[in-house]
């Protein structure tokens, strides 16, 4: 484990290396899940605001499901989340023209519609991040045979995860977290 400030970041953060193929995946992360993307509180009022753009984006189940259910909803395990419709995948997705599942929320920021670019834990992932009274534990847990493609990928490039997911880790936590991550993976594995 390694701790900067009121964070713990796992080893495997560091050691691993991973690269989204979306290709192979499909975007199946916001599919396969327990629950919809686990949302910040701050981020309720974030999805209220770009919803009247985002919404234009979305499929007609997602419009039908967010209509009779909320833009978020509580669930007893994950907090707060977004809702999903019938085949899992969460109401915010939409499939593009080679059948991967994108983010109509990051869609929508991409065409410079919105500030927004989707929740932290989206754009976080495969680290997951496991909040204390006190502290932020990140751990890595990509999917086990969905996620087989990003691990090849990431040793082929020999992309470590941190590196891999630097904008979200500074968008989360800043850059001076992220330099002090990067110094500690550089000076880690000197010492190997």
């Amino acid at each position: 484990m390694i701790s900067i400030k009121n964070t713990l970041i796992s080893d495997e953060i560091i050691e691993a290396q991973f690269v989204c193929d979306l290709n192979k995946c499909k975007g199946g992360c916001c599919v396969d899940g327990d629950a919809g993307a686990p949302l910040e509180n701050k981020e309720l009022k974030e999805l209220e605001a770009v919803y009247p753009i985002v919404q234009h984006y979305l499929t007609t189940e997602g419009k039908k499901v967010i209509s009779q259910v909320g833009k978020y909803i509580y669930d007893k395990e994950f907090g707060w989340v977004t809702p999903t419709i019938s085949n899992g995948m969460c109401a915010y997705g939409m499939v593009d023209k080679n059948g991967i599942v994108k983010c109509s929320i990051e869609q929508a920021y991409n065409d410079k519609k919105i500030s927004w670019k989707k929740p932290i834990s989206c754009h976080l992932y495969p680290i997951r991040v496991t909040k204390t009274k006190k502290t932020d534990l990140l751990n890595y847990e990509p999917r086990e045979g969905l996620c087989d493609p990003a691990c090849t990928l990431g040793k082929r490039l020999k992309v470590p995860v941190y590196q891999f997911l630097k904008e979200p880790l500074i968008r989360k936590y800043g850059v001076a977290f992220f330099e002090t991550l990067e110094a500690t993976a550089a000076h880690l594995s000197k010492a190997h």
